[in-house]
């Protein structure tokens, strides 16, 4: 793996996990020392990151790493649901049932995950990803995989603002659950009213719980 890349996957990890919060600058020599390489791959990475949107330039600072705010997590979702809504429609048209069966039932033994925190409320992220991640692969649709990409990659950072709230989490993997135990059915609309619902509640809590713009 090229140094740019290592780099890039490094430092993209680190911002959706919040290891490096919003506003932090990414200084070229710290940066450089930290990972292991010289300045001329990190450029290349930050550029990536840049294109993104995960980091911008700062005038008279370098490159920082971009907020969060609330405005922006609507605008995210605005356009989420409708893609979310189609991929849910057409994943249960051409699923294939057992598949959904097994992710509802995980998602309804997802409560002790949550529950214990730390590496195991981490599996729960992945267990979510694995959803989005058969949804796509069952809808069967490309173009509609790749909107989502990056809209998602934002996402991610959103959706860590709920990691500390366990009751909304625990909200969230029975909504996690319907859409999974729709898509199973073959029910198309069950399955969008679900997402819907989902993402109508995960919205309200992000708007309810944070005060305001997180981040430069």
């Amino acid at each position: 793996m090229r140094a740019s890349d290592r780099a890039y996957g490094s430092l993209r990890a680190d911002i959706l996990e919040w290891r490096l919060p919003p506003g932090t600058l990414l200084a070229e020599v710290e940066q450089a020392r930290r990972l292991g390489i010289s300045r001329t791959p990190l450029r290349e990475a930050l550029s990536r990151l840049v294109a993104e949107g995960l980091a911008a330039a700062h005038s008279g600072r370098g490159v920082v790493v971009t907020g969060v705010s609330l405005a922006g997590v609507a605008d995210l979702f605005e356009v989420r649901l409708p893609l979310e809504c189609a991929a849910a429609r057409l994943a249960a048209a051409r699923r294939d049932p057992a598949a959904f069966d097994d992710l509802a039932e995980r998602f309804e033994a997802a409560g002790a995950l949550i529950s214990s925190g730390g590496t195991d409320q981490h599996a729960y992220y992945g267990l979510v990803a694995e959803l989005d991640a058969a949804i796509d692969e069952a809808a069967a649709n490309p173009y509609l995989v790749q909107a989502q990409r990056q809209l998602r990659t934002h996402l991610v950072r959103a959706r860590r603002l709920a990691r500390d709230n366990p009751d909304r989490l625990l909200a969230s993997a029975g909504e996690h659950r319907q859409i999974a135990e729709a898509v199973a059915r073959g029910n198309a609309e069950l399955a969008a009213a679900a997402v819907t619902i989902h993402l109508s509640n995960s919205l309200h809590h992000l708007q309810a719980s944070v005060p305001g713009p997180l981040g430069a």
